[in-house]
């Protein structure tokens, strides 16, 4: 499952740039572009996705598994799907990028309550911003932040190293080392 994900990834999601010409949402730039919403919104991505996001969460004994809207849903969507095919079911919830003014005001949507353990999922990590938003957000609520799983490490700007300061497990099911490799290999010559 591996591989074809990172195939996917390569010939979907990936862009490089010998010259650093990729705007970043930090407003730093990088040979390395990643959209992964070509990847995570693919039927054959979300069942990869899917599958090897719930092998890395299944013995965590989680309530539920969301991200920061929009990176993360596709994926939460994806593990929630496959969890209850395997009979071991993980509700999916969303972090709102801005509390909502109207009805119940709240910055997560889904069906957790507080105590409750969750991962937390994200598409891209590079500064670890947005998986980080969504961790103080799931703290806010009162849930238990057990383990993150990114689709993609961008291995810049210390995203990973970021993250581990709040949470103590963070996977990546792609590094960008690995998708440099096979890039490498495949534009040989």
């Amino acid at each position: 499952m591996k591989e074809r994900l990172e195939e996917l990834i390569l010939k979907y999601a990936f862009r490089f740039s010998e010259t650093p010409s990729f705007k970043l949402v930090s407003g730093g730039m990088s040979q390395f572009y990643f959209n992964c919403k070509r990847v995570t919104l693919d039927p054959e991505g979300q069942y990869l996705i899917g599958n090897m996001v719930f092998e890395a969460v299944k013995d965590l004994r989680i309530a539920a598994i969301g991200g920061l809207t929009l990176g993360a849903d596709a994926i939460a969507n994806a593990v929630a799907y496959t969890s209850w095919l395997k009979k071991q079911p993980i509700q999916s919830f969303v972090v709102r990028k801005k509390q909502k003014d109207h009805g119940i005001v709240s910055l997560i949507e889904g069906k957790v309550n507080q105590g409750d353990r969750v991962a937390v999922v994200d598409d891209v990590i590079t500064t670890g911003g947005s998986t980080l938003q969504a961790i103080a957000a799931c703290r806010q609520a009162g849930l238990e932040v057990v383990k993150v799983v990114v689709l993609v490490d961008r291995q810049e700007m210390n995203g990973r190293e970021n993250i581990l300061k709040e949470v103590p497990l963070v996977e990546s099911l792609v590094t960008r080392d690995e998708i440099m490799e096979i890039y490498r290999r495949e534009n040989r010559g």
